[in-house]
Order: structure tokens, then sequence, then C-alpha cells
């Protein structure tokens, strides 16, 4: 599945839409965030996890959807089950970001 991109203005549709939700918050200068870029996209088209949408999202451009998880660090992954925000996670490591969608199961 392709990661879909949210701004604020279509943020709450998308958490709301899907049934279970990744969320990426980077910034365009942040080396982390885009070296983990081609993970997240990776990790997104994994038939493991073809009930989970997969969201990016600049942080920088979208600060109500920043304050929606409470972003802290970039890069930031927050996961979302029913539109609510479960867990979060401010890391670089794709373990960190495996055991946090995991929780979604």
């Amino acid at each position: 599945m392709a990661v879909i991109q949210a701004t604020d203005n279509d943020f709450t549709s998308v958490i709301n839409s899907n049934q279970n939700v990744v969320v990426k918050y980077y910034a365009d200068w942040c080396g982390s965030c885009r070296l983990f870029a081609p993970k997240f996209k990776r990790l997104s088209d994994t038939d493991q996890f073809a009930n989970v949408a997969f969201v990016d999202v600049n942080a920088e451009k979208n600060p109500e959807a920043r304050k929606v998880a409470g972003v802290t660090n970039l890069p930031f992954f927050a996961i979302f089950k029913s539109g609510k925000l479960v867990d979060t996670v401010a890391a670089s490591k794709e373990e960190a970001v495996l055991d946090l969608i995991h929780k979604l199961a």
C-alpha cells in the first residue's frame, strides 16, 4: 500500500477512515527522517501490515497534526486504532517502529 501524505486539513479524516494507522512525523531538514523513509515505504508494502495505513506528516508544516500525537523529536511515530492515539515512539531504529506497529494487532 502506498504511504499516504497527510496535512492538517485531512489528518483527522485519514486517521478516522482507517482502523489501524501508523504515522511518521518528519521534517525536510531531518537526516534520520530521510534515511528512514525507504524503510517506512518497505514496511507499508509488507503483506503482514496490509491492514495498517501508513501516513507521512511533515511536522513543520502541520502543527495541528503534530499536537495530536505530542511530537517531541524527529522522526516520531504514532499509532492510532479506530481514530484514537494508542502509543508513540521517537526513534530511528526499525525495530522500535516494528514493536510499535505490532501493538495494533
